[in-house]
């Protein structure tokens, strides 16, 4: 064991939390500025800005202070009331769970569910709607991160659109590493973060909410007020001549403010690119190392997380610790449904690099290896450095 447990791994390539840019840290480590202090009421009002430049929104978004989870707890709670019937679009474990928060608001909750290795079918979507005029909001995870899947949310949103339903986008692990901005998919709330493909730190929700979002949430009583959970509490909160509803979290947003630079500075084109040569490296790898990729078809894989299917007699739990042990390598497991039956590849941030893609190829194939596989790393090796090659 060249890696103990309580020894720091050599490199981290989960699906979150990401190994924060240096830049990043470097920018946690400002002052801690008073919230009441001008200096920072001007400060907050410019990252938002920046985000809304980012998210190229029409107008300001919400930075709710917690991880994106809250963030979809909160829209759950806001947007829906007792009355709406709500459609969920289940095509992973996140997916899936959304619809537990929906139903918390209101007992009207319908869904479509697709195999776990699959995409949401938006002809689905239509026929559905059509047979239930009664839809109110839709729901859906565009990465399925448990997954590794994307579903169409654009194509998606449109239909919902000329419905005239209202749509809450849960977008945590692909904004930033992919093309995908909320008024795109006509998102009425759109919900992503800044600990996945920003490569911030956790900590912060992004919110994207429409005009005709903020009126529902004002008109539904139940919708959270003077809460944690309260999204209609922060939509003035950006402009320097309002007061936070309580006290937001300093040091976070001075990391997300260079998270934002980063990315904004880099090109959002180049950024996603990066994500998707990663991905196609470590996919085209796989392949040729002989292991199988859990998605359903390369259409709808990814370019932020690879999933391996795990070979049949192997323990995906002691796999990954031997991974950690030999290699000093971090990945991830699956989640729920898909938890022992695939390994995850995180390419977000600053793991969102060619390069990457040969450490964990090598990392995993060589303890698949070890525990009595007969794999040709070599031969994957050289199906990876060959995609990044033809890039360069």
């Amino acid at each position: 064991m060249r890696y103990p447990d309580d020894a720091n791994p050599v490199v981290t390539l989960t699906t979150g939390p990401v190994n924060a840019y240096a830049e990043v840290l470097r920018g946690l480590s400002r002052t801690v500025l008073y919230d009441n202090d001008p200096a920072f009421q001007h400060f907050y009002e410019r990252v938002v800005g920046k985000a809304q430049k980012a998210m190229r929104l029409s107008n300001r978004p919400v930075i709710l202070q917690g991880e994106p989870v809250m963030g979809l707890e909160a829209a759950a709670a806001s947007l829906i009331s007792r009355d709406d019937v709500v459609l969920n679009l289940a095509s992973g474990v996140y997916g899936k769970g959304f619809g537990g928060w929906a139903r918390r608001h209101s007992p009207n909750l319908l869904e479509i569910e697709t195999a776990y290795n699959d995409a949401i079918d938006p002809q689905a979507v239509a026929d559905m709607l059509k047979e239930h005029p009664e839809i109110t909001v839709v729901s859906v995870c565009h990465h399925d991160t448990p997954s590794g899947t994307i579903n169409p949310i654009d194509e998606i949103g449109a239909i919902v659109s000329a419905h005239g339903a209202y749509l809450i986008v849960d977008a945590v692990s692909s904004f930033g590493g992919m093309k995908t901005h909320p008024e795109d998919c006509k998102a009425d709330i759109y919900v992503t973060g800044a600990n996945k493909c920003l490569g911030a730190p956790p900590g912060l929700t992004l919110l994207g909410v429409s005009d005709r979002g903020w009126a529902k949430m004002k008109a539904n009583p139940t919708a959270p007020r003077a809460s944690v959970l309260s999204i209609l509490d922060w939509e003035n909160a950006w402009s320097r001549e309002k007061p936070f509803p309580f006290t937001p979290s300093v040091a976070e947003i001075n990391g997300l403010d260079v998270a934002l630079d980063l990315y904004l500075n880099e090109g959002p084109e180049a950024v996603w690119a990066r994500h998707a040569l990663t991905a196609k490296a470590t996919r085209a790898g796989a392949r040729a190392m002989g292991l199988s990729l859990w998605a359903a078809s390369e259409e709808i894989a990814s370019p932020t997380t690879t999933a391996i299917s795990t070979p049949e007699g192997v323990d995906e739990k002691v796999l990954r610790q031997v991974v950690r042990e030999r290699y000093g390598v971090v990945l991830s497991s699956g989640r729920g449904a898909t938890l022992g039956k695939l390994t995850r590849i995180g390419h977000m941030g600053p793991t969102a690099q060619p390069i990457y893609a040969v450490v964990a190829l090598t990392a995993l194939g060589g303890a698949l290896n070890a525990l009595g596989q007969r794999l040709p790393v070599g031969k994957g090796i050289e199906a990876a450095l060959a995609v990044i090659d033809a890039e360069a």
